[in-house]
């Protein structure tokens, strides 16, 4: 029986989602996560690295930590844009987020 996808997968998803209806386009560079646990809760840590291209780039980067990122059967507790690298046609973007699982 399949348990469906992670929670980095959920989170790629519900980004490559918002960034579509703010009309703009999105593509990954990296993804990597690592399991996280603390003495109540079990998650991940995940580090993302991706290309934000259109108009409205630097006002989806500015409220990404606002968002909500709705995951089935994960929460994001924390999401912080780690970097941010300008380019003509938008940014290249590293953000640090970690999920815990509900």
């Amino acid at each position: 029986m399949s348990r469906g996808p992670d929670a980095a997968t959920l989170l790629r998803r519900v980004l490559e989602r918002h960034a579509e209806r703010c009309g703009l386009s999105l593509s990954w560079h990296a993804t990597e996560s690592c399991r996280w646990a603390s003495a109540t809760f079990v998650g991940a840590c995940h580090r993302m690295a991706l290309a934000i291209e259109g108009a409205g780039t630097d006002a989806w980067i500015a409220g990404l930590d606002e968002v909500d990122l709705p995951l089935r059967g994960h929460l994001v507790a924390d999401l912080i844009v780690a970097t941010t690298v300008r380019t003509d046609i938008g940014a290249d973007v590293g953000i640090e987020v970690l999920t815990v699982e509900t």
